[in-house]
């Protein structure tokens, strides 16, 4: 589980130190790529030399060092992180971050990542059991940092008790367990969702539609799948997509297919989901036979189609409701409106006027809102990357409503 992993790993001073080399070594050895960013205190029990050498990365010690003027240090290797380990954490790094301080290059770094953060303390016995050591804690794990419990044995400072580093391999273990567990975040979850455009017909040539290619919802069906989730694809007409194996697609051509089969699934699942482009309109007469060309203009009445969204909104109960927002003016005041006005828990806005964003292309940018107004921005990324933000965002929803 940490194969080809970014592994950042923050090392502040104590005299644990000398266990996170063993720990860079045994992370580099299994296949992750390890930068250490260390604390000015932890240079004095380890030389950054020691790492650079287990890591083959240059290590990270100044906020203002800046080694690529390109990018800013800090954020940027906040960003590259997939998970990042503490080992070993002393109570000021704790209470650092416990109360937002940011006065040196890993406090600066924790509270910019959004990896998953591993914390193994190491201190006094007594120092690990005070009270402020105690509420701090308390505070990081309630805000969803995973703490990896110190061992009880003879420690650097002569007493014997609770407060020892955690071996290299324990914590590594503990990272590996907790990011399988992590990886099925939606486990045993029904989940449905809509995805790419209807096509309404004219005649048996001809048909209205839009510029939807699906691949937004594709992208949401296989990250749901892979985190574990019963997944039911309903799928407007799209080609050369391929359909994750353990996604369920039930294909669909109008709006009112659409319709039937989004309310067919409805009430089974838990999370739903509507990426699709859904024609709003469509011809009011159906042509049997192919209309010819003829003198003058060709006028066609439009009706309005069903709206999937609102009827899924008037009609859950404890479903999770997520809906998309397309627009090209005004994006977050008009999906501020459609989240209010269809029931939602939540909707993904996007601009497609925005380059790298919108129809067809392979990547995306979106501002998730839920209905406390809750809202959080994903820069451009691959749609499968958008995904699986928006996924754990949803769950990190539903566990708060659960609380």
């Amino acid at each position: 589980m940490v194969n080809q992993k970014n592994i950042l790993l923050g090392v502040s001073g104590g005299i644990a130190a000398y266990k996170a080399c063993a720990l860079a070594s045994k992370l580099t050895q299994k296949g992750a790529n390890v930068k250490v960013v260390m604390t000015a205190n932890a240079t004095k029990f380890v030389s950054p030399l020691t790492f650079q050498a287990l890591s083959r990365n240059a290590v990270y010690t100044d906020t203002f060092d800046e080694k690529d003027p390109a990018k800013i240090a800090h954020i940027d290797l906040a960003d590259w992180a997939d998970l990042t380990i503490l080992a070993p954490t002393t109570a000021n790094l704790i209470g650092k971050l416990a109360n937002g301080i940011a006065d040196d290059m890993l406090s600066t770094i924790l509270l910019a990542t959004q990896s998953n953060v591993y914390i193994a303390p190491a201190m006094n016995v007594h120092m690990y059991a005070h009270p402020a050591v105690m509420e701090n804690m308390k505070k990081l794990e309630a805000w969803g940092y995973h703490f990896i419990e110190p061992g009880e044995g003879y420690l650097a400072c002569g007493y014997v008790g609770k407060g020892r580093l955690e071996e290299p391999e324990s914590i590594i273990q503990a990272v590996e367990i907790h990011q399988n567990q992590d990886r099925l975040f939606l486990k045993g979850k029904h989940v449905l969702i809509s995805a790419g455009p209807t096509r309404e017909r004219i005649d048996p040539v001809r048909f209205f539609t839009n510029r939807s290619s699906g691949k937004m919802g594709y992208a949401l069906a296989e990250a749901a799948a892979e985190a574990g989730a019963i997944v039911t694809l309903v799928s407007g007409p799209t080609s050369q997509i391929i359909t994750h194996a353990q996604v369920k697609r039930i294909d669909v051509v109008t709006a009112e297919d659409m319709y039937q089969a989004m309310h067919r699934h409805f009430p089974t699942s838990d999370i739903v989901i509507k990426a699709a482009a859904v024609a709003d309109y469509r011809p009011r007469v159906v042509y049997d036979q192919k209309m010819k060309k003829h003198d003058g203009d060709w006028n066609i009445v439009m009706e309005r189609t069903k709206d999937i969204l609102q009827s899924l909104g008037e009609r859950k109960e404890s479903q999770y409701l997520v809906g998309f927002a397309a627009e090209t003016e005004k994006p977050i005041e008009n999906g501020m409106k459609k989240l209010e006005k269809k029931k939602l828990d939540a909707i993904v806005i996007n601009n497609v006027a925005d380059s790298g964003a919108g129809f067809e292309g392979d990547t995306n940018i979106v501002t998730y809102m839920n209905k406390n107004k809750e809202r959080k921005t994903i820069t451009q990324a691959p749609k499968k990357e958008v995904a699986h933000q928006l996924l754990r965002m949803i769950k990190k929803d539903l566990k708060d409503e659960e609380q």
